[in-house]
């Protein structure tokens, strides 16, 4: 289980995590010897960077693993081999499972007050295809790429820029890169660490062929066009595709590299032989030859896995598979890991204070209306029937165990009292009532509630329609409108969701240095408020501005928080953000506590028993290196026929 912990980041000296390189006598990788015996690639002593990242895997708990042979995953489409990228997790810097932040593809870092970055890279890393990675390709993406009208017409990431100025760029030499803003910027940092790495490099020596700063324009121009693009841009932009995977051609540093792309059934992803990672005996990582990803229908994932075509699968997976997954173990020669998800409410219902129908956002809108839709729901029914009893019910908030937890913060406004459920709906002017005993609207419509859900999600499907029974006792009928994930975010990006059912709080385990960028309108893909966090991406040039006193008060703790140096004013700005959404029931949750099934097979080493997963911070598997994990002994499948 991690340990929960506020986390600092050392201001000054340099954070280095590897051995010195003589303390070490590598080891080549037997999958990789014909191709160094026949030149094709160097040996493993001159692949590594002079200062590799060593692996503590004693320190962790962990065995010291052996090479070869390869896992197979099952995806439910060919864009989901994109999943490789959060679970691989080889970043700038990155979380450990003690969620501290800690140096990865740098060989260290220096933080001024939150101002000045100053990044070391390792001298001798190189990208995949073996060319050096350097300060170069920062500079590209900071000047070809981020600040390139044709490429980012809406400029540089909004993580980049500070009271609307972007930092000053330096290359102090070519192992040596600095990011200096004139205020402080606690977004930087935690933002390398996410599951979509931004990807503040690219691997110039690559991309330059097709950027017109480099070339000639009306030329790429021509060759874009003969590939049906409108521009050289957006071919630029079809070959640097850092996160899809979807181009095996560019250069990764991640520990596999895709080898085929789309139409296929199948993927498969080989090693990079000049990954930066190594383990105690010299072995270069990863363990693994191969990852190879095939494309299964959703609905029959637990079958495939119970039939034994996975050796791990964790994504597709739910609670309710679990059973299924149980029968199939020894028969099939695998195990069922159970871990918690860290995830605020697995059903949360967002009103929608932008929607369009100004009666209904004029009922969302008043507080007295949330909290009697929250009181009316029998939270223990629904933790019985859909998480066999085992989960917490309440508020959508962070985890009991957090640092940043509070008593309260779970339970206030969330129990059953569908008393003061009928008393508050009573006191917002719902007190009429048609014939089937159902309350009217304002301009008589009976308050029937559309609840637009993704379609795919079957577990909230089933809870919605409990609540649906719940609030018909307190006189509001419920509708649910299952749909295709994207129209759903279209419909609610243009005000036509009168309410939305979603997965509640992404990250329920924070520390005071993650941004709480959930909790305040600042983005436009929150389902409660989508049109104020547009007015606020687009610094007001869309969307609405923020005209609830409470939600402005949100946004006022979120820029305490992204302009503090200081921990301990971050970490009271989470705090009083955390307790006013417990107060407003801006978000509605219900039950937390799933348990994430993970299929893997008797003999693959190195997993973690037992863990947290959740998509941020703990980047689905990521943050446990699944790099190190390993064959151990007995059958283990070979390359695969392709």
């Amino acid at each position: 289980m991690i340990l929960v912990r506020a986390a600092a980041i050392a201001l000054v000296g340099w954070l280095a995590l590897a051995a010195p390189a003589s303390a070490i006598e590598y080891r080549e990788t037997p999958g990789l010897l014909p191709a160094v015996a026949e030149g094709r690639l160097p040996p493993v002593a001159e692949r590594l960077p002079r200062q590799p990242d060593v692996a503590d895997l004693t320190a962790r708990g962990r065995a010291v693993g052996r090479h070869g042979g390869e896992v197979v995953t099952l995806v439910a489409r060919a864009r989901d081999i994109r999943y490789i990228s959060p679970a691989s997790y080889a970043r700038l810097v990155g979380y450990d499972e003690k969620l501290n932040l800690k140096a990865d593809l740098l060989a260290g870092f220096e933080v001024e007050g939150q101002r000045v970055f100053t990044f070391r890279l390792r001298d001798g890393h190189r990208w995949s295809d073996g060319a050096p990675f350097t300060a170069e390709d920062f500079r590209y993406w900071w000047e070809d790429v981020a600040n390139s009208k044709d490429l980012s017409p809406a400029g540089p990431p909004d993580f980049m820029i500070v009271e609307g100025q972007p930092p000053r760029f330096e290359v102090v030499d070519p192992l040596t890169v600095r990011f200096t803003w004139d205020k402080p910027n606690p977004r930087f940092l935690p933002q390398l660490a996410q599951p979509r790495d931004p990807f503040i490099y690219r691997p110039a020596h690559y991309l330059k062929p097709f950027h017109a700063r480099y070339n000639d324009r009306n030329r790429l121009d021509t060759i874009a066009r003969g590939q049906k693009l409108k521009s050289w841009a957006a071919m630029h932009n079809r070959m640097d595709d850092m996160f899809e995977n979807s181009n095996p051609d560019l250069p990764t540093l991640q520990p596999w590299r895709v080898t085929n792309a789309a139409p296929a059934t199948r993927f498969v992803f080989e090693r990079n032989p000049f990954f930066h990672r190594v383990d105690e005996a010299g072995q270069q990582l990863p363990y693994l030859d191969r990852i190879v990803c095939d494309v299964a229908t959703g609905s029959l994932m637990a079958a495939k896995a119970n039939a034994g075509e996975a050796d791990f699968l964790a994504r597709g997976l739910s609670m309710t598979d679990i059973p299924i997954l149980k029968e199939g173990e020894k028969a099939k020669g695998y195990r069922t890991l159970l871990w918690p998800m860290a995830r605020g409410s697995e059903i949360a219902l967002y009103p929608n204070l932008n929607t369009k129908d100004q009666v209904w956002r004029a009922l969302n809108r008043d507080v007295r209306f949330r909290r009697a839709l929250s009181l009316a729901i029998d939270r223990h029914t629904l933790n019985n029937a859909l998480l066999f009893g085992l989960g917490v019910e309440g508020n959508s908030t962070v985890m009991e165990g957090s640092a940043l937890s509070a008593p309260d913060l779970r339970t206030r406004h969330a129990t059953y009292d569908p008393a003061e459920a009928s008393r508050l709906l009573d006191a917002v002017g719902l007190t009429k009532r048609d014939g089937n005993g159902i309350r009217l609207l304002s301009d008589g419509r009976p308050a029937e509630i559309v609840v637009e859900v993704d379609g795919e999600a079957a577990m909230m499907v089933d809870g919605l329609e409990l609540i649906g029974e719940f609030w018909r006792e307190v006189g509001v009928k419920l509708f649910i409108k299952p749909q295709e994930r994207s129209i759903l975010r279209n419909r609610s990006y243009s005000g036509l969701t009168v309410m939305v059912a979603h997965s509640g709080l992404d990250n329920a385990i924070p520390t005071a240095i993650m941004p709480p960028k959930e909790l305040a309108p600042v983005q436009q893909d929150h389902y409660a408020w989508p049109a104020w966090g547009q007015h606020v991406e687009t610094h007001g040039s869309r969307g609405e501005a923020v005209d609830d006193p409470a939600a402005q008060r949100l946004i006022a703790l979120f820029r305490q928080w992204e302009t503090s140096a200081e921990v301990g004013s971050q970490e009271a700005a989470w705090r009083e953000m955390l307790s006013i959404h417990a107060d407003q029931q801006f978000v509605i949750g219900t039950i937390a506590g799933a348990i994430q099934p993970i299929v893997i097979k008797d003999k693959l080493r190195n997993l973690p028993e037992k863990a947290l997963y959740s998509w941020e911070p703990t980047s689905m598997v990521g943050i446990y290196r699944i790099d190190e994990v390993f064959w151990d002994g007995g059958p283990r499948r070979e390359a695969s026929a392709r």
